[in-house]
Protein backbone atom coordinates (compact mmCIF):
# COMPACT_ATOMS: atom_id res chain seq x y z
CA UNK A 1 0.00 0.00 0.00
CA UNK A 2 1.48 3.41 -0.97
CA UNK A 3 -0.28 5.88 0.77
CA UNK A 4 -0.86 4.77 4.35
CA UNK A 5 -4.48 7.55 5.57
CA UNK A 6 -7.71 7.38 3.88
CA UNK A 7 -8.18 11.76 4.56
CA UNK A 8 -11.51 12.64 4.53
CA UNK A 9 -13.23 16.09 5.40
CA UNK A 10 -15.89 19.32 4.45
CA UNK A 11 -14.71 22.46 3.92
CA UNK A 12 -17.29 25.83 4.67
CA UNK A 13 -16.39 28.86 3.46
CA UNK A 14 -17.46 31.50 0.66
CA UNK A 15 -16.58 31.48 -3.00
CA UNK A 16 -14.90 28.07 -2.73
CA UNK A 17 -13.64 26.60 -5.61
CA UNK A 18 -13.83 22.88 -6.24
CA UNK A 19 -11.63 23.34 -9.60
CA UNK A 20 -8.72 24.92 -7.79
CA UNK A 21 -8.76 22.68 -4.70
CA UNK A 22 -8.15 19.62 -7.02
CA UNK A 23 -5.79 21.35 -8.52
CA UNK A 24 -3.57 22.70 -5.42
CA UNK A 25 -4.02 18.97 -3.95
CA UNK A 26 -2.85 17.17 -7.10
CA UNK A 27 -0.25 19.40 -7.67
CA UNK A 28 1.37 19.62 -4.23
CA UNK A 29 0.34 16.62 -2.31
CA UNK A 30 1.74 13.27 -2.94
CA UNK A 31 -1.38 10.51 -2.60
CA UNK A 32 -4.57 9.12 -4.95
CA UNK A 33 -8.08 8.51 -5.16
CA UNK A 34 -8.49 12.19 -5.31
CA UNK A 35 -12.11 13.10 -4.79
CA UNK A 36 -13.52 16.63 -4.69
CA UNK A 37 -16.99 17.82 -4.91
CA UNK A 38 -19.09 20.77 -3.96
CA UNK A 39 -20.20 24.07 -4.28
CA UNK A 40 -19.49 27.76 -3.72
CA UNK A 41 -19.74 27.33 0.08
CA UNK A 42 -19.10 23.85 0.80
CA UNK A 43 -16.74 21.25 -0.38
CA UNK A 44 -16.40 17.38 -0.01
CA UNK A 45 -12.80 15.85 0.17
CA UNK A 46 -11.28 12.58 -0.24
CA UNK A 47 -7.70 11.93 -0.28
CA UNK A 48 -5.11 8.83 0.29
CA UNK A 49 -1.89 10.11 1.51
CA UNK A 50 0.57 9.58 3.68
CA UNK A 51 0.58 13.15 5.16
CA UNK A 52 -2.77 14.29 5.77
CA UNK A 53 -2.00 16.89 8.40
CA UNK A 54 -0.67 18.79 5.49
CA UNK A 55 -3.34 18.30 3.75
CA UNK A 56 -5.65 19.31 6.98
CA UNK A 57 -3.57 22.69 6.84
CA UNK A 58 -4.04 23.87 3.21
CA UNK A 59 -7.42 22.72 3.73
CA UNK A 60 -7.71 24.79 6.67
CA UNK A 61 -6.57 27.74 5.03
CA UNK A 62 -9.42 28.02 2.68
CA UNK A 63 -12.35 28.14 5.20
CA UNK A 64 -13.85 26.13 8.29
CA UNK A 65 -12.56 22.65 8.07
CA UNK A 66 -15.20 19.99 10.22
CA UNK A 67 -16.12 16.10 9.76
CA UNK A 68 -12.67 15.10 9.31
CA UNK A 69 -11.99 11.11 9.40
CA UNK A 70 -8.62 9.92 8.85
CA UNK A 71 -8.15 6.51 8.97
CA UNK A 72 -5.00 4.36 8.78
CA UNK A 73 -5.47 1.78 5.60
CA UNK A 74 -2.96 -0.38 6.79
CA UNK A 75 -4.54 -1.48 10.02
CA UNK A 76 -7.64 -1.79 8.08
CA UNK A 77 -6.15 -4.01 5.35
CA UNK A 78 -4.75 -6.09 9.24
CA UNK A 79 -8.51 -6.45 10.07
CA UNK A 80 -8.15 -3.68 12.66
CA UNK A 81 -9.86 -0.67 13.55
CA UNK A 82 -8.49 2.02 11.38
Amino acid sequence: MEFKFDTQLLIAGQDLDEDQVRDYIAGNFSGDCLLVFGDPDLIKLHFHTNEPWKVLEYCASLGDIHDIVIENMERQAAGLQG
